[in-house]
């Protein structure tokens, strides 16, 4: 695992959602998985790691482990992979842990100065959707969170689902989250590409590899970044036209968790810009606030541009960041130090009625559109 700790902490994973791999389908998401490794290994070897959140063989077959794997052998990214309620099939998880080496499913792992706790709540359950922590997993969640505090390590959290889906102490664990301020937990399980903040922590899930209801049933994976601490999330369909362009300071108003802290909603007077590039381009990254003209950024570190621009004004403001015809953008919101907005005691922490709705740049439709709510019946 590279060192990517250079200024200030900064993490990026893919994650490529709930695979399913199965025979009765065709082998559907053999060969996505093979397609989006190739694109990977060609365009964002940058990233820190893949990341697998589940539901990975869709009966819990070795069959359908040996086509992941064999897809995933020309993977020049490490990976990292969880258990979802697909991989307990038959009430044990032997053939996962068969399938998959310990160093790609371990229990944490420091990665570019993150703490990255990868989470079973399916192994103490009775099967299916019956999504459970035991004792042993409680915790070592709680102790990993103490050690991040304890080291000056940002915590993050990769889990299948939702703590809102957990069959019990899914508040709890959610506040637990709160309390030790985890800028961003991954998950799988719901097949459709949704992110949910509840005033706290910000929660992404990506669609499904093979059984997609949204997007015109196109296959693709996520970028995730957190950066200082701010989380950004974007879904990239397969076959896109790289370079991949993503803001990563300042946070976008809908991922707010911490409004006082400045790299979240920014001070009037100098707010820096900073933006990841993954792909190699000949066009300059520019960035443009509001309708001004796009000025051009300047490289940080390798992958990193940045940019100081002047914002005066308290409120709303648009950031855009191109680079040919790549682009990403922001809404930001300005307020000075006395102005920024105040949050209650969080309501239902974790749960996914938080989510934050369409978000068309990010790739999110927002019509929930898989077997866990509103789609059909895989």
């Amino acid at each position: 695992m590279k060192d990517s700790t250079a200024f200030p902490p900064s993490i990026a994973w893919i994650h490529i959602g709930d695979l399913h791999m199965d025979e009765a389908d065709g082998w559907a998401a053999r060969p996505r998985l093979q397609a989006i490794v190739e694109e990977l290994n060609a365009h964002a070897r940058e990233a820190d790691f893949v990341y697998l959140p589940g539901d990975n063989a869709n009966h819990a077959t070795p069959a359908q482990y040996a086509a992941i794997t064999e897809a995933l052998a020309p993977l020049a990214l490490s990976w990292r992979v969880i258990p979802g309620d697909h991989d307990f099939e038959g009430g044990s998880l032997a053939a996962y842990e068969a399938a998959f080496a310990p160093a790609q499913r371990p229990e944490h792992e420091v990665i570019a100065g993150h703490r990255c706790i990868f989470v079973d709540v399916v192994g103490s359950g009775a099967g299916g959707p019956d999504f459970r922590l035991n004792s042993h997993h409680r915790h070592r969640i709680a102790r990993q969170l103490a050690l991040a505090e304890a080291a000056g390590e940002l915590p993050l959290v990769f889990m299948h689902c939702y703590p809102g889906d957990l069959a019990a102490d899914g508040e709890a664990l959610a506040q637990l989250f709160a309390d030790a301020r985890v800028p961003f937990v991954d998950t799988g399980h719901t097949h459709y590409n949704e992110l949910l903040n509840d005033g706290a922590v910000v929660y992404g899930a990506t669609r499904s590899t093979a059984q997609i209801e949204e997007g015109g049933g196109m296959p693709g994976f996520s970028v995730v970044c957190v950066h200082d601490g701010v989380p950004s999330w974007r879904f990239r369909p397969l076959g896109a036209c790289w370079p991949h362009v993503q803001i990563v300071a300042p946070c976008d108003l809908r991922l707010v968790t911490r409004a006082s802290q400045p790299r979240q909603v920014p001070r009037p007077g100098v707010v820096r810009v900073v933006a990841r590039r993954f792909g190699a381009a000949d066009a300059p990254m520019m960035a443009t606030l509001d309708d001004a003209t796009p000025q051009p950024m300047r490289a940080s570190a390798p992958g990193f541009w940045e940019i100081d621009l002047p914002v005066d004004a308290p409120g709303l403001h648009r950031i855009d960041v191109s680079c040919g015809r790549a682009a990403d953008s922001v809404e930001v919101l300005v307020r000075a130090a006395d102005g920024v907005p105040r949050r209650g005691p969080l309501v239902a922490p974790g749960h996914a009625c938080h989510a934050i709705g369409a978000w068309p740049v990010a790739g999110i439709d927002g019509l929930q559109l898989g077997p866990n709510r509103n789609g059909g019946d895989w």
